[in-house]
C-alpha cells in the first residue's frame, strides 16, 4: 500500500504533492519569511516544525525556539489537522509549497482557486 501524501484540495480537484511539504510565505508587513513543515499521516496533517526569520507584528517565536540556520525554529504542540485552509487575497505574495525538488507558488500548483486546502490523501 502506498503512503499518504500532502495534497492540495481546490474546486478543481485534488493535487498530490509529497509525504512532507514546507509551506512558506512572506509576512505582509514585516517582509519576514515564515515556514511550516507539514507531514501527512493517518490522522491528517502534523505540523512538525515552524520557522521564522526574525520577529515582530505578531510573528514572535515562542520561548522554546532555537536560532539555527538563520531561522528561529520550534516544534509546535498542535494535534494533527484534518486540513489546513489557505486563503489568498491577491494583496500579498502567494503561498509557496516546497519539497526537495524545489518551491512552487500556489498559483503554479492550484491556479486562482481560493481557498486552497492542504489535506492528507492516499499516495
Amino acid at each position: 500500500m502506498a503512503g499518504l501524501l500532502v495534497c492540495l484540495a481546490t474546486a478543481g480537484g485534488l493535487t498530490a504533492i509529497a509525504p512532507q511539504v514546507t509551506l512558506a510565505w512572506t509576512h505582509s508587513v514585516q517582509k519576514t519569511e515564515w515556514q511550516e513543515v507539514w507531514v501527512a499521516g493517518p490522522d491528517g496533517l502534523t505540523l512538525q516544525e515552524a520557522r521564522v526569520k526574525g520577529s515582530g507584528a505578531g510573528m514572535e517565536p515562542p520561548p522554546e525556539a532555537v536560532l539555527a540556520g538563520g531561522f528561529y525554529r520550534w516544534a509546535p504542540r498542535l494535534p494533527p489537522q484534518r486540513d489546513v485552509v489557505l486563503r489568498r487575497s491577491g494583496a500579498t505574495a502567494d503561498w509557496r509549497i516546497c519539497t526537495p525538488d524545489g518551491c512552487r507558488t500556489m498559483d503554479e500548483l492550484a491556479g486562482a482557486d481560493d481557498p486552497v486546502r492542504l489535506t492528507a490523501c492516499p499516495g
